[in-house]
């Protein structure tokens, strides 16, 4: 938009409200921008903050190499006792199930 434009934006706008009037109507136009752009930016902040939460860590349920189940997988710290119950039980017939 030009300058030429704006001018006859606010050429029509004073003639159909007054001089009286437009203030008014800036300051609630300025008001409403202003809480519409702080709504969007609260929305899009709690939905980076529910991005950067950390997911849950995953089991791994890939099957050992050997059938005998003598090997685990590497697993952290906090997986030791999951595996130490996948080593005791018998393996499956079914490999395609997840473990119980």
């Amino acid at each position: 938009m030009s300058i030429s434009h704006l001018l006859l934006i606010a050429i029509v706008a004073l003639v159909l409200f007054g001089p009286n009037k437009l203030p008014e109507l800036g300051r609630a136009l300025g008001k409403t921008m202003r809480e519409f752009k702080k709504t969007a930016n609260d929305l899009m902040g709690d939905l980076q903050e529910t991005d950067s939460q950390p997911q849950p860590s995953r089991k791994d349920v890939t099957p050992s190499s050997s059938s005998t189940g003598s090997t685990a997988p590497a697993s952290s710290s906090s997986d030791a006792p999951a595996a130490a119950a996948q080593q005791e039980k018998p393996a499956a017939s079914d490999t395609r199930r997840l473990p119980d």
